[in-house]
């Protein structure tokens, strides 16, 4: 081994050789700069895709907007009117032909909306986030309505009641803009005071209601296409479909 030290480089050759490790190490910063954009990117891309699945006040396809948003679990209710009886599991219902009492609520957003005769035929219809049926049948109405658009000549409300932290699906305002749900819709309050007065019986419940807000008829439980259109002739008409 020879202990004499190695030939000095030039000048020139010195800063070519800085040169080329300053290269290396600006590409390295480039690439992770790169990488911290797509990172970035990525990162924004997630959170409005979560925001804009779970934003609500936006147009429907159904011609309707989609509930507000707002994470009222609970609202405030008056009613006002005598309450209806639950409806009977067998023969007639003798609700049919009383007025439905109104009911003044809160959206989701905390804005008011009642529930009352207005001078159109109405169907109410009433759900529980919790309930099987009811998570089945929101997105079917929903479909239905993007598919033939939201009826001018009735009046679709919805309440939803019976809302509970304990169980499953909570709460109805995220469950139900995840839907897209396109109907004005009242949350109740924790005692269920809306539900109580309009008789519920079971879910999701259907009220059809004349113009002068007279119960036409009542059911319960999930509907077929054909068993909704009928909801809607029997509140243009004023007659029971069955």
């Amino acid at each position: 081994m020879s202990n004499r030290p190695g030939k000095s480089k030039s000048a020139s050759q010195r800063v070519r050789a800085a040169s080329n490790s300053g290269k290396g190490k600006s590409t390295s910063f480039i690439w992770i700069a790169i990488v911290g954009v797509v990172i970035a990117v990525g990162i924004v891309a997630i959170v409005a895709g979560r925001g804009t699945s779970s934003s609500g006040g936006g147009a429907s396809p159904s011609g309707g907007t989609v509930v507000p948003s707002g994470k009222l679990d609970y609202g405030q209710v008056a009613v006002s009117g005598t309450a209806l009886t639950p409806k009977p599991d067998s023969g007639a219902d003798p609700m049919v032909g009383t007025a439905v009492p109104s009911v003044t609520g809160q959206q989701f957003d905390g804005e008011q909306l009642t529930i009352s005769a207005d001078g159109k035929p109405q169907i109410i219809m009433v759900v529980a986030h919790w309930c099987s049926h009811c998570q089945a049948e929101v997105p079917r109405v929903q479909k239905w309505l993007d598919k033939d658009g939201m009826p001018t000549d009735v009046e679709l409300v919805t309440l939803a009641t019976s809302n509970d932290p304990a169980k499953g699906n909570f709460p109805a305002a995220d469950w139900l803009r995840r839907e897209k749900w396109s109907v004005p819709t009242i949350v109740d309050d924790k005692q269920g005071k809306a539900g109580a007065a309009l008789g519920i019986s079971g879910f999701p419940y259907f009220i059809v209601t004349d113009a002068q807000g007279k119960v036409v008829y009542r059911t319960s439980g999930e509907i077929t296409e054909a068993q909704w259109n009928d909801l809607l002739v029997a509140a243009r008409t004023g007659k029971s479909p069955v």
